[in-house]
Parts: structure tokens; sequence; C-alpha cells
């Protein structure tokens, strides 16, 4: 039985829920030491306003998939309900801990402020935490200056593979799962919704391969599809942001890929956005107050006040505007939505809407399976024009529908309430008379709401007000410190949030995304 006496050494499972490409477990396994493998659902975390069930779920199901490995290499992963300050002070009682070895985290206030604390901790206690680099994002890298490079070093290095051979474990007591049990939360945990992918390792490879192998040759062409990007995207978000796939894994078994399949197009594009997600995560680790605030602050003058029956219809998929509300619907149920529609949610809720960022972050927040906080909070201010140096882009939802949604397919799928109107009054049935209504059985106002906003009078005020801010002092001053921060080119006025040239081509499609 070990005891108060023995050394030992942890690794802290946080959103890297694998057991490949894993450079805490490899180095732990290299210094010999008795060794915890552990993972804690916080409290102070689960309760967030950025926080759901679908989220821990999905993290139940990856620490599942881990411990049927882990019993394959005689090992376990030691799983608790408690705040992870708490549970290291107790092993401290009981252990002598050498080390703690972990990824760095890019995550919300909490998770920042936790490992504050935890440094804190560290540091009374003589116990030596080593933090490793998660994917492509530099810890405490105030500029882009040569970021572009490291990145795509980071990326070819060889994956990290931990030596099971040297695997010590700790068994710890039956005391350890009744002091921080699992019993309060497990009935939550344990229901599966089948509109959700699944948590793990496993799931996650088979939708890689799947991805390569089979729907990418579709990816770009259906990229901005609501129904058909379901199919022809990667789907490998959630495997990223929860961490069953590091970036450099998916990014390396693309270029294997590549060179067997010949397909460079959709492949090459896919690539571009392993890219673009870790610029914005880099973007939110420099400055990650753009959780709360308006990152230019030029901006703060505006959408000062919310409307709570506004938010409320938007969020429940209740706006009278079609395309809105089937996207609302659908990422409720499923978590996921592609990018162009998350992006018209957002933009819908800001311009059209005229209500504050904050005021629906945390909810679509909430319904994102994938919900990684630094490229949530950054893209969200990019969509509501909060950014400063980007181009304001008002969707037009009845436009976007008419694109890319041609046969009212995916509205009629997600609003049933229009099921029986022909594609051209799915798409805006507020254009249907007293007569067509009767001719359909369908009465506007009760069968389905009222459009809660007029568009084209929401858009003018809109793009005036914005295009105004956008012309003020305050507004041009911070976006020069944003440039110097966010960017890698000294020239500003020739700068955009996407670096210089070479980086565009790498990006290239990208912009083409937000139209």
């Amino acid at each position: 039985m070990q005891g108060s006496n023995t050394n030992i050494q942890i690794v802290w499972f946080k959103r890297d829920l694998r057991l490949n490409d894993h450079a805490p477990l490899k180095m732990a396994m290299e210094s010999g030491l008795p060794t915890i493998l552990m993972y804690c659902f916080e409290p102070s975390w689960m309760n967030s306003p950025d926080s759901d069930w679908r989220h821990w779920r999905f993290v139940w199901q990856s620490l599942q998939d881990m411990q049927a490995q882990l019993k394959n290499k005689g090992a376990i992963l030691a799983i608790f309900h408690a705040e992870v300050l708490e549970v290291l002070e107790k092993l401290a009682a009981e252990y002598q801990i050498q080390s703690i070895f972990s990824h760095v985290e890019t995550g919300n206030r909490i998770t920042f402020d936790r490992d504050l604390a935890v440094a804190d901790f560290c540091q009374n206690q003589g116990i030596q935490w080593q933090e490793f680099q998660t994917n492509g994002v530099k810890r405490r890298l105030f500029h882009r200056k040569g970021w572009e490079q490291q990145f795509i070093a980071h990326m070819n290095e060889p994956l990290a593979v931990p030596n099971w051979a040297k695997f010590q474990g700790v068994v710890l007591g039956k005391k350890w799962k009744q002091r921080f049990s699992l019993k309060t939360i497990l009935p939550e945990l344990e229901q599966h919704n089948l509109l959700m992918q699944p948590g793990g390792e496993g799931p996650a490879h088979r939708y890689l391969s799947s991805f390569l192998n089979e729907r990418s040759k579709s990816y770009f062409k259906h990229i901005s599809k609501p129904e058909a990007a379901r199919r022809s995207c990667s789907r490998l978000s959630p495997y990223l942001t929860w961490g069953n796939l590091s970036t450099r894994q998916v990014f390396q078994i693309t270029q294997a890929r590549i060179k067997s399949s010949g397909d460079k197009y959709n492949l090459q594009q896919f690539t571009s956005r392993l890219f673009w997600q870790s610029h914005f995560i880099q973007k939110f680790e420099a400055e990650c107050r753009m959780e709360f605030e308006n990152l230019n602050r030029g901006f703060d003058q505006i959408r000062q006040v919310t409307d709570p029956t506004l938010v409320k219809a938007w969020a429940e998929g209740q706006t009278g505007i079609p395309l809105v509300d089937a996207c609302m619907r659908c990422v409720c149920a499923t978590g996921y939505l592609n990018f162009r529609m998350r992006s018209m949610l957002v933009s819908f809720l800001t311009h059209q809407l005229w209500q504050p960022w904050q005021s629906g972050v945390h909810h679509l927040a909430r319904q994102f399976l994938d919900y990684e906080p630094g490229i949530h909070y950054s893209q969200f201010q990019m969509q509501a024009g909060t950014m400063g140096v980007n181009t304001i882009r008002i969707y037009n939802p009845v436009k976007q529908a008419q694109e890319h949604d041609p046969q009212a397919e995916f509205i009629k799928k997600w609003v049933p309430e229009l099921t029986t109107l022909p594609t051209p009054f799915a798409h805006e049935p507020w254009k249907m008379t007293t007569l067509d209504q009767a001719f359909y059985g369908f009465e506007l106002g009760k069968d389905y709401p009222s459009p809660i906003v007029d568009l084209e009078k929401t858009h003018a005020h809109a793009r005036e007000q914005l295009w105004a801010m956008r012309k003020s002092t305050a507004v041009r001053q911070e976006n020069q410190r944003i440039l110097k921060v966010h960017t890698k080119r000294k020239d500003a006025e020739e700068t955009s949030v996407m670096g210089d040239a070479k980086t565009q081509q790498k990006l290239i499609g990208v912009e083409k995304l937000k139209g």
C-alpha cells in the first residue's frame, strides 16, 4: 500500500482527452515515478454560464473510451467530481507529489483563474508543474512575429508517443471514489442523445477516416450549405476542442492523404482551417478580455441595451425568419451547425436585432458541442463587427436561404410548420397574401410567427451605425493597437487580421465563407 512517504507524479487531463500524441503522458513515463492519471469534473466550470450537459456527456464518453484503452495497458484513470485544487490538496496530504504534467489550456476565465490557483499551490508545495504546448498556440506570446513559422514547425514535429512499458500506476483506495464521488452527476453523464456526435478517440478517428477517404470529395462545394455540410464537412471540431485528436495528428494524417489521393484542392482547403483555428485561439490567448469586452473599445458606446424579448425569440428559434429559426433549432438539437450559418445567427442577433453580442454569446456556447472559447469569442466579435479591423458583414438570411438552401430542405426539416408551403413562401412566409394562406391552410402569426423585425430597415440601421463608428477616432486608434498585437506585418495600413499575402494564400477561401 502506497502512503505518505511515496513519491508520485500526476498527469492532469483537461481538454486533451486522448492517449496518443500526448506530451505530458510521454514525459511522465520517461521520469519513471509512480503516476496518477487524473481528470476532474469541476463544479465551478460545470455551473458556468457557457457550460451545458452536452459538453460533459461528451467528456464522459471520451473518458470511458480512455478507460477501455487503459485497461489493456494495466492502468486506470482516476475521475473525480471536485475542484482540482481540492483534489490536489488531499493528494498532497497523503503522497509526496513531485511533479504535475499537463497541457496548457486556453479556456474561459474560470479555468484561467483555476490554473493561477494551481500554480500558487505548486509553488507553495515545491511541486514542479510542467505544462506543454497545446496544438499551435503559444502562451505568453503578445505579438505574431514568427508565429506562423512556429505553427508550421510544430505541425511537422514527430508525435509525442508515450512509452507504456515504463508506466507505473498508483492505485487509489475506495475512499477516494467516495470522497469525490460522481454519484450526483452520473445519471446526466450517462444519458445518450443520438443526434449528437459521441466523444472519444475511437469515434474521432472514424470521423477523420470517413472524411479523408470519402466525405471530403464535396468539402468545399458544400461547406456553406446547412444541410449538405453536415456530411461533407469534417465534423472534427468537437474532437479537436476536447482533445480526442491533436491538431498535429489531423495535419499529418491529412498531408499523407493528400499525397496518396491527389485531392489537393479539398484537403488543402481543409488544412488551411487548422491554421485558422489556431490563429483565433492565439488571438484569444493574447487578449482574453474579449470574453467579456469589445476587442476594439471604440465600439463600447453602441448596442448597450438588451431587449430580453428579442433575445428569447432568437434563442428559441421563434423569430419568424425561417433560416434563422431552422439554424437555431438545429444547433440546439444536434450541437452542430456549419460555419456560415453560425455567422448568420450572430449577425442576426447583433445587426438585425441590434443586441449586444454578450446577450447571446453564452447561449450559443451552450449549444455548440465543439465550444472552444478561443474561437467562440473571437468569432462572435468578428461577426458582431466589434473587432474593428474586419470587414463588416451583415448577412441577409433570405438571400442565404435562397443561395444555400434553395429548395428549403433544411428549413422544412427544422421548421416543420412550413412543410406544406412552396419553396418561395418557405423562404419568406410573410409575403403570402390572405388568399395564399387560405389556400395552403396556413395562418401567419398563428402557425408560425410573423417576423419580429423588418430586415430591410434593420439592415440599413446597422450598416449606418457601424460604418459611422468605423470612421471614429477611437475605433481607428484601437485598430492600430489591435493590428500590432494580432498581426505580424509592421505596416498597419496594409495589414489585415489574416496576416500577409503568403498567409492569405494558405487561408484561401475563408473570406468566401462570410459573404
